[in-house]
């Protein structure tokens, strides 16, 4: 049986959210899986609320459209809470990834969402301790290795490293790395 996962990403634009569904993808290319990531292009300043998409499967994709019943939502910039709605269409057993220093109870109850799984991490934290740079779009990738069972974190670490390794310093490769280990870590599910 087939095993797709699909994601929608929410953030601002300049955060990295299109990135990190891509970089999500090339990860997927590491286990032998296939992918699609895109993003929803609109008021494409600086700061604009945006969405991205991301899909894996074990087998080839022929869906070629938005994702409108995601199985997983992640919420890159926590400042959209209230603004967007998060849950809009996501899956009854669905699960929401949220970049907050909340708990898992506070962002149910702020976004009424009773189902499904709520997994947080303050992944802006993690960013800020580690690259020094708030840039949680990538660090999120730790939490969606540790909620799913479509891709491991060890397949993540190793595209990361890949896809770094010839851009950057060894020890910001190092530290992008630390980063997606502690938010596997660090994230509590409620």
């Amino acid at each position: 049986m087939s095993k797709m996962l699909e994601i929608r990403w929410h953030g601002r634009a300049g955060q990295g959210v299109v990135t990190a569904g891509e970089s999500l993808g090339e990860a997927a290319l590491h286990a032998d899986m296939f992918f699609q990531a895109f993003p929803e292009y609109g008021a494409e300043r600086m700061g604009a609320p945006i969405k991205a998409y991301t899909r894996l499967s074990d087998q080839q994709i022929e869906i070629h459209s938005p994702i409108l019943e995601p199985d997983m939502v992640i919420v890159v910039n926590p400042n959209l809470i209230g603004i967007v709605d998060m849950t809009e269409g996501l899956k009854p057993d669905g699960m929401l990834l949220v970049n907050t220093p909340q708990t898992p109870a506070e962002i149910r109850e702020r976004l009424n969402f009773h189902t499904g799984t709520v997994w947080c991490v303050d992944a802006t934290g993690i960013a800020m301790s580690e690259l020094k740079r708030d840039i949680p779009s990538t660090v999120m990738l730790g939490v969606v290795a540790q909620a799913s069972d479509v891709i491991a974190l060890e397949t993540i670490v190793a595209a990361t490293r890949e896809s770094l390794g010839s851009r950057l310093r060894p020890e910001v490769v190092d530290a992008n790395v630390r980063a997606l280990e502690r938010a596997n870590k660090e994230c509590v599910r409620g």
